[in-house]
């Protein structure tokens, strides 16, 4: 047999406080004009949660775009991509690059000549036109 018939009929009143609370907070913000701003200001702050990452994904492409150079390195010609306005090594010789221009420029300490050198191609010479 039952031994508590009273629990049948208890109802809990502990989760209807607070929904009385709720009820009466909005009750009071409609009365005051206040719970349309505050709707609107939750309708904006979820499209703005909503709408900002894809934004996002569109300034980071436009961004990538316009800062992503790729080049070749000017000591071993080897081609991959940098951010401008920024310093790297080369991955395949580990030569210190400046990137700046849309291109690589070797990073050299101050007072130094960067030169290149270039092959030149000797024939050999007529022994007639020789002088005597």
């Amino acid at each position: 047999m039952n031994q508590n018939p009273n629990k049948l009929l208890q109802i809990d009143l502990g989760s209807l406080g607070c929904w009385l609370t709720l009820l009466v907070v909005v009750v009071l913000l409609g009365s005051a004009g206040l719970l349309g701003w505050i709707l609107n200001g939750i309708a904006i702050l979820f499209l703005v949660l909503l709408f900002a990452p894809v934004v996002g994904v569109f300034v980071l492409r436009w961004w990538l775009r316009r800062n992503l150079i790729e080049d070749q390195c000017p000591v071993c010609d080897y081609s991959f991509t940098g951010l401008n306005n920024t310093e790297c090594r080369c991955p395949n010789c580990g030569e210190p690059l400046q990137v700046t221009g849309g291109s690589f420029k070797r990073l050299t300490p101050p007072g130094t000549i960067d030169i290149e050198a270039i092959e030149v191609q000797t024939r050999p010479s007529d022994p007639d036109s020789l002088p005597s």
